[in-house]
């Protein structure tokens, strides 16, 4: 839920569970609001989060805390924090002890919008981005849209990266809401009823396929090419974030959508303008091309080896699941966005 006072949205969730079976653990990054709920008054454990860290040992450290502090199947463990904290601490409670609740409270606009939400748990292996993980909804997801007023604005260009992935899959109208939000003043007022519809659009898709056997793979547009270009880039000097990532991944994606599908050049006219306008070229070189071919064909989403399964649009709202390209099609899109 979205709401206006945290603490009063807290309170009856934690009235279901014992005082000394509440835990809490957030992200060192933030500060943790302790006047909330008497957060600070149960035991509390700061995690220092990456991408880098977003590990299995990451998570042996939130299961050695619940052992330590003798939670039992009847614990709760509140997760305060980006999508990085949240993803781990989901997949450690709905492992320990064969699963405990927990509740997201996301500290960031791209957590809010996409990781806190939906169920999916998990950490990096291999090099691989959510390679391991769960389907593992919480018992509830607490939006505090205040929280975004001490955002820096890279954080906050993340999380609309991915509420402009949901304006595109969704309907022409939330897309055209999205394009006229002023990025100048990232005003949170103006902002919230967008968020409150894009959340509303993320759970009626969840609701409807929870296990990503269908429709839900429609919120993967944008996240082949993505999430190939973010693991390549925590190999190099300049490690991309996971909201510029998914952008530049939705102009690749929105290229192939014109090539392949006759999707109209509009949207990916306008994306390109705003990345442009706000988040800059990518910063690629030509000799990347391979690996991030090689990296897309791994990608958890393929059911079968080496293949490269997309998203794609055939107009907006009106997206494409299971679509295949080739190695010589993500090629020629990847030279396309590095070309703008």
């Amino acid at each position: 839920m979205i709401c206006n006072d945290l603490s009063i949205a807290l309170a009856p969730i934690l009235a279901r569970y014992d005082k000394n079976q509440i835990v809490v653990v957030y992200d060192q990054n933030i500060t943790l609001p302790t006047d909330v709920a008497g957060l600070a008054s149960h035991s509390v454990y700061g995690l220092s989060v990456s991408e880098t860290a977003k590990s299995l040992e990451t998570v042996s450290l939130v299961w050695d805390f619940l052992f330590e502090k003798g939670i039992t199947r009847r614990g709760l463990l509140i997760a305060v924090g980006g999508g990085i904290l949240t993803d781990l601490c989901g997949f450690a409670a709905s492992t320990y002890k064969r699963g405990i609740d927990y509740v997201n409270i996301p500290s960031t606009l791209l957590a809010m919008i996409d990781a806190s939400s939906g169920g999916k748990t998990g950490f990096n292996y291999h090099g691989l981005k959510n390679s391991i993980g769960l389907f593992a909804p919480p018992v509830a997801t607490l939006i505090w849209p205040q929280w975004l007023r001490t955002l820096p604005p890279q954080q906050f260009l993340c999380g609309f990266a991915e509420m402009l992935k949901t304006g595109l899959i969704a309907d022409q109208c939330l897309w055209s809401r999205l394009l006229q939000y002023d990025l100048d003043t990232m005003d949170i007022d103006a902002l919230t009823p967008l968020i409150r519809d894009c959340v509303a659009v993320k759970e009626q898709i969840v609701a409807a396929d929870p296990r990503e056997e269908g429709i839900r793979k429609t919120l993967n547009f944008g996240h082949t090419f993505g999430h190939a270009l973010e693991e390549l880039s925590h190999t190099q000097a300049t490690p991309l974030d996971h909201g510029y990532a998914v952008l530049y991944g939705m102009i690749a994606e929105l290229y192939l959508s014109v090539v392949k599908l006759a999707c109209p050049k509009e949207p990916l006219q306008q994306l390109t303008q705003l990345m442009l306008h706000a988040y800059g070229k990518p910063q690629c070189k030509c000799s990347d091309r391979d690996p991030l071919i090689a990296l897309m064909q791994q990608d958890k989403k393929n059911e079968h080896a080496e293949e490269i399964n997309c998203t794609l649009l055939q107009a907006v709202g009106q997206p494409l699941i299971n679509q295949l390209i080739t190695p010589q099609e993500a090629a020629e899109a990847i030279d396309y966005l590095f070309s703008i």
